[in-house]
């Protein structure tokens, strides 16, 4: 027993002087033995994989070759045990194996067509999903364009708005103000144009939509009583309606057309079409 104590405590110090301590030693053969674990593990893996990934009609296949090469084999060994005399010639091998492997023939054949119609079906799938995904594409780069389009036509809006806000500025001038009736004085004009460069651009709009013209006989005549006016309302519809025109480009609903018709520009725009004078014709189309 000494002796064996003598011999842990020698393999111990030689293990000391070679610069490696037992636990170290123990450390470094775990992390070995881990991975060659590792290692094992992911060839089983990657074979596993593999079995799994094929048709288990091929397995099938190869399962009934081997044991029908393995029955010719037996009886090729029976038959030439029990008769020794028996032909052997080029022509009867060759009819032996072409009776043989008929069969085996007609099996992969029939295997061949069903993974085939397998990948047939594969494709097919695929080739749908293809579809769907395009179709989905379709629709987000049409919502994209759609999206740029409304956000063209806001920018371009503001702009026109501006302009219609002027040109019913000039409008409500020549038919109200000192140059017209002299029913809003030039300090209130002044006023009104202050407020529309601030940004409120339907200011005048509000103003004929709101306010009665009897005394200037009617609101046909406020907009079309001299060349000047007629001038300024034929200018008011056409820039408002190629406005129209745009919202309709990029609004399949109808909304924004809708909200354009409902504010005091669209309202005024409304009063223009149902007071010109060709508006009164017996013939003439309505407004809309």
């Amino acid at each position: 027993m000494n002796d064996g104590i003598r011999g842990r405590k020698s393999t111990v110090s030689a293990s000391t002087d070679l610069g490696q301590s037992p636990a170290r030693h123990d450390v470094k053969l775990f992390i070995h033995c881990s991975w060659q674990y590792s290692l094992v593990m992911a060839t089983d893996n990657r074979f596993v994989r593999f079995l799994l990934d094929r048709d288990w009609r091929i397995w099938f296949g190869l399962v009934i070759t081997i044991g029908w090469i393995g029955g010719g084999i037996w009886y090729i060994g029976q038959v030439s045990e029990t008769t020794p005399t028996q032909n052997f010639s080029l022509d009867a091998v060759g009819s032996f194996l072409e009776g043989a492997f008929a069969p085996l023939a007609f099996l992969w054949l029939v295997i061949g067509l069903f993974i085939q119609q397998r990948e047939l079906a594969n494709n097919t799938e695929a080739l749908r999903r293809t579809s769907e995904q395009s179709a989905i594409q379709t629709q987000a780069i049409a919502a994209t364009e759609m999206n740029a389009r409304q956000e063209t036509f806001f920018k371009i809006a503001e702009s026109v708005k501006h302009q219609l806000g002027g040109i019913s500025g000039m409008l409500l001038v020549s038919g109200l103000g000192p140059v017209g009736s002299g029913r809003i004085d030039r300090e209130q004009m002044d006023d009104l144009f202050t407020q529309a460069a601030s940004g409120d651009y339907e200011v005048f709009a509000r103003m004929f939509i709101s306010m009665d013209f009897l005394d200037e006989g009617g609101l046909s005549e406020l907009l079309y009583g001299t060349e000047i006016r007629a001038r300024h309302a034929g200018n008011y519809i056409r820039t408002f309606e190629r406005l129209r025109r745009l919202a309709r480009n990029c609004d399949v609903d109808g909304i924004i057309e809708d909200s354009l018709m409902q504010n005091a520009l669209g309202l005024l725009y409304r009063r223009m079409l149902d007071h010109r004078p060709e508006a009164h014709a017996p013939d003439a189309p309505a407004s809309g």
